[in-house]
């Protein structure tokens, strides 16, 4: 164990979760967490309902105040700092529901997330020059919506709203993007190309997604950490989380 410990603190990961531990009345939704993502990684948690998967988002992104432990990203402590402020440091996070604009068209949806646009300042003197416009095309083409830029977003089928709403995280540029239920309500081939659209955005940052569906975990985790009650029941490759005995009694049996 010692050795183990000695190798986790000599490595540099994007996250690290050290002794996490949120309370709610008594109740522990995480409890005494650890958990390490490395840089252009694609780290899936997954886990039976109650598990604490959200909420270790929440937590993460400031949403949830940790009642101890330690989050460090790029090794700047997130626990310290609320949610705006865990954004600007470079966390992007997508919710179960997309969160768009739907009154407005793909390319002002994208438009409005870009960065210069964040501030009271960058806001009042926001201008769409070729910057802004290059970028929009570069993101919408890479979400799969790049001839349907002039299209309101409400026209959007479900799946390509949850694309819209990635976009509109990519386009921020974050260095770590965690997407909760990214594929819920997709078809199959709008979850097979969520999966090439994660596996080509992890050349620029990590990833970190808690899912249901075990194929599309299968088409996209390097690495899988399993939940049950607030703790790490089991972790590794998809291949040794699915023959863990622990992990078929809680959750995959089921």
């Amino acid at each position: 164990m010692l050795e183990t410990n000695k190798s986790i603190a000599q490595k540099d990961f994007v996250l690290s979760i050290e002794g996490l531990t949120v309370s709610f009345d008594g109740f522990k939704a995480v409890n005494n967490l650890s958990l390490y993502v490395e840089e252009q990684e694609i780290r899936v948690i997954i886990g039976p309902n109650g598990a604490g998967k959200t909420t270790v988002l929440d937590l993460i992104c400031g949403r949830t105040k940790a009642t101890e432990g330690s989050i460090k990203f790029k090794g700047t402590e997130l626990t310290r700092l609320n949610e705006h402020q865990i954004v600007h440091a470079g966390v992007g996070r997508k919710f179960q529901n997309p969160s768009i604009y739907e009154d407005l068209s793909v390319f002002e949806n994208l438009e409005l997330s870009f960065p210069r646009g964040r501030n009271v300042w960058g806001a009042l003197t926001f201008r769409r020059d070729a910057e802004v416009v290059a970028k929009v095309k570069e993101i919408a083409d890479m979400i799969f919506l790049g001839d349907k830029l002039d299209m309101n977003a409400d026209l959007l089928s479900h799946g390509q709203k949850q694309w819209l709403e990635i976009g509109m995280l990519l386009i921020q540029d974050p260095e770590l993007l965690m997407l909760d239920e990214p594929v819920a309500g997709m078809s199959v081939s709008e979850r097979k190309q969520t999966a090439e659209l994660l596996q080509r955005i992890t050349k620029d940052r990590s990833v970190l997604v808690i899912e249901h569906d075990m194929q599309f975990v299968a088409d996209i985790a390097d690495r899988v950490t399993v939940l049950h009650q607030g703790q790490v029941l089991s972790e590794g490759s998809m291949e040794r989380v699915q023959s863990d005995p622990k992990v078929i009694e809680v959750y995959l049996g089921h």
